[in-house]
């Protein structure tokens, strides 16, 4: 059992700190509507994994063309990306009265992993697999890698939103409207990345070296 609480872990905390759409989603929120609203954003995974999960151990066995399905999923998840993009970059500077706005930070979040085709990669590739080893030792070494591995990745997420909304206050004129441009244009940088990699595993562009 500790082979998997240590893969489950590393492999979560890999995930939970690597630049994306998501870890982007948390910092901007955190920034524009403060470290609860990030963390919202950070708590998504426990959403949406439940199902791409399920749709992973599904799909290993049933669905032959997988790529196509993936394709879609990254070109879809890369369009919603743009609209966060432009929305973040157009940000207004954070106001008293934000706290009171609708941020459907969570819904956010929500939409922005279950478009992304890298979760439903990694289940398919890694997570499942490793699950149906681990369920074979035991039934509890297969809950131990799954409680593991979404305490280190929400873990992860929800530390960069905290360590965010520390440097909140200082925030403010040029250097929020910077850093909010600049957070629209990693936004988008990673919307042309999705599209991408959509377009080449419908094999209409041929991956790149």
């Amino acid at each position: 059992m500790t082979g998997f609480i240590t893969a489950a872990v590393v492999l979560g905390l890999s995930s939970g700190f690597s630049p994306g759409p998501l870890l982007t989603l948390v910092i901007a929120q955190t920034v524009m509507h403060g470290v609860k609203e990030g963390i919202k954003v950070a708590l998504a995974p426990l959403v949406t994994d439940a199902l791409i999960i399920t749709v992973a151990v599904s799909v290993l066995s049933r669905f032959a063309h997988l790529s196509a399905v993936l394709g879609w999923i990254s070109i879809c998840g890369g369009l919603f990306v743009v609209y966060l993009a432009r929305e973040t970059f157009r940000a207004p500077e954070p106001r008293v009265d934000l706290a009171g706005r609708q941020t459907r930070s969570l819904g956010r979040g929500i939409a922005v992993n279950a478009l992304n085709p890298h979760p439903y990669i990694f289940w398919i590739s890694v997570g499942a697999p490793m699950m149906v080893r681990a369920r074979e030792e035991s039934m509890a070494a297969a809950a131990a890698f799954i409680l593991c591995f979404f305490i280190s990745l929400v873990g992860a997420k929800v530390l960069v939103a905290v360590l965010v909304g520390r440097t909140k206050k200082v925030l403010t004129g040029r250097i929020y409207r910077l850093l909010m441009q600049l957070l629209g244009f990693a936004l988008f940088l990673f919307a042309l990345f999705l599209i991408r990699d959509g377009l080449t595993l419908l094999e209409v562009i041929t991956k790149f070296p």
